[in-house]
């Protein structure tokens, strides 16, 4: 979505938004008190690069384009475009998130097979010097700008060789976990661990969305309530000044290639109920009140996916046509198409195939079938004109095509079966 220049202009997305609109939106940012932290990876996740031709000739490894080669002088040289052109758009930005979570293959590339077989060279050396690399890029255009970077990355790296490597006065980490039952003692033991090599400030994430299933379409509030309130117990367990903040992640996609999850607007209760839950130390019923005030719901549930009254807030009516569709549109069908008696009995897929079936249950299956496909129709053209409000065409297209038509295509080849099956002249058995 950023409208990158120039040899990298190749990375923009169809929609990418223009300079004066990311103008506009840190103005309005800073309308709302809120500061906005650039974020860019530089490492692994570079699939939105590497998978352009142009660009495939820096990947680690040549089939995959997840991971940048560190060995490549080009390939700092990109990733410093990248920042560099970021960071004009946002200037005085305090941090700047340069990525380097999940760098997959690393050390797998041919070049890095023959590094390491040199003496004393090992992964996670491999893997200190291109993070250090990229933050000294950043901190010597920018030294006013900290770099944060995910800490997966790091956590198995020892002590001695992070304290060496002098990247803990370079970058803060971001710790992450975005499971339900965090291993708060554990997490106490990664921050002393960090604390012990020399980095001064930490972070956690945590998630309001994503994160529980790839192409989930409802978002489990009580989840993420509690992956963010055992968040605070780890918070709890540190030196005060350690912990910066808590990053609240709110996943659109796992990766650059998977299916959409959870959209914003289904979110919202979610990133509500936690970030209330991290300023007030949890969900109290007065926090549950005021998440309910702020969203306009009159009964907030967090252990299912049904709230009383459909709320008030921005791309709420959204939120209420998804959770009818995911939580009835595929039940609905196949209660028709494999439970209905008339259905499995007089019109299986047995007869389907041969197009057989006794006229008058075609009386019984064609009226479901077409007042249930007109129900759906009706719900699903008032989804899609509220999404096209808010998405982009393919955005809408593509949640439309993963979580609806399969269902409505189910009915319609029925129907179809239907007309030519009864349309079909019967077999007269004749003497030989």
């Amino acid at each position: 979505m950023f409208p990158y220049e120039g040899r990298l202009r190749l990375l923009r997305a169809k929609h990418a938004y223009s300079p004066p609109e990311i103008r506009e939106i840190l103005h309005l940012a800073t309308l709302n008190q809120l500061e906005v932290i650039p974020l860019v990876q530089t490492f692994g996740h570079m699939e939105f690069v590497l998978k352009h031709e142009a660009l495939a000739h820096l990947r680690e490894v040549a089939l995959f384009p997840n991971t940048l080669n560190p060995h490549e002088a080009e390939a700092l040289a990109l990733v410093g475009a990248m920042v560099s052109q970021v960071m004009e758009l946002h200037p005085g930005a305090r941090w700047f998130h340069v990525g380097c979570d999940e760098v997959y293959y690393l050390g797998e590339g041919e070049t890095s097979r023959r590094w390491l077989q040199q003496e004393h060279n090992t992964k996670a050396r491999l893997c200190l010097s291109h993070i250090k690399a990229v933050a000294c890029h950043v901190l010597a255009r920018h030294p006013a700008t900290r770099p944060l970077v995910w800490d997966d990355m790091l956590r198995a790296i020892p002590e001695d060789q992070l304290s060496a490597s002098g990247l803990p006065q370079l970058v803060e980490p971001v710790l992450w976990d975005y499971g339900a039952d965090l291993d708060v003692h554990g997490k106490a033991l990664l921050m002393e661990k960090y604390r012990k090599c020399g980095f001064l400030r930490l972070w956690a994430a945590s998630a309001f969305k994503g994160a529980t299933g790839v192409s989930q379409a409802l978002t489990p509030i009580e989840h993420h309530l509690r992956n963010n309130v055992q968040w605070l117990q780890v918070a709890a367990r540190g030196p005060a000044d350690l912990l910066q903040g808590v990053v609240l992640t709110g996943w659109q996609r796992y990766d650059h290639f998977s299916v959409l999850c959870e959209l914003l607007p289904v979110g919202i209760p979610s990133l509500a109920v936690c970030l209330q839950s991290l300023l007030h130390g949890g969900f109290t019923e007065d926090v549950k009140a005021k998440v309910e005030n702020f969203l306009g719901i009159s009964n907030l549930e967090i252990t299912d996916f049904t709230s009383e009254g459909p709320g008030s807030f921005p791309g709420s009516d959204i939120l209420a046509l998804v959770t009818h569709i995911s939580l009835h549109l595929r039940s609905s069908v196949d209660a028709l198409l494999e439970r209905d008696r008339y259905v499995s009995g007089w019109f299986s897929p047995y007869h389907r195939r041969r197009r057989l079936i006794h006229p008058v249950m075609v009386q019984h299956i064609q009226p479901q079938a077409l007042s249930l496909l007109a129900r759906w129709s009706a719900v699903v053209r008032e989804l899609e004109a509220a999404l096209h409000r808010v998405f982009y065409p393919d955005a809408v297209e593509e949640w439309l095509e993963e979580n609806v038509q399969p269902s409505l295509r189910r009915l319609q080849a029925l129907l179809q079966d239907l007309r030519e099956a009864a349309g079909a002249r019967p077999h007269v058995a004749q003497d030989p």
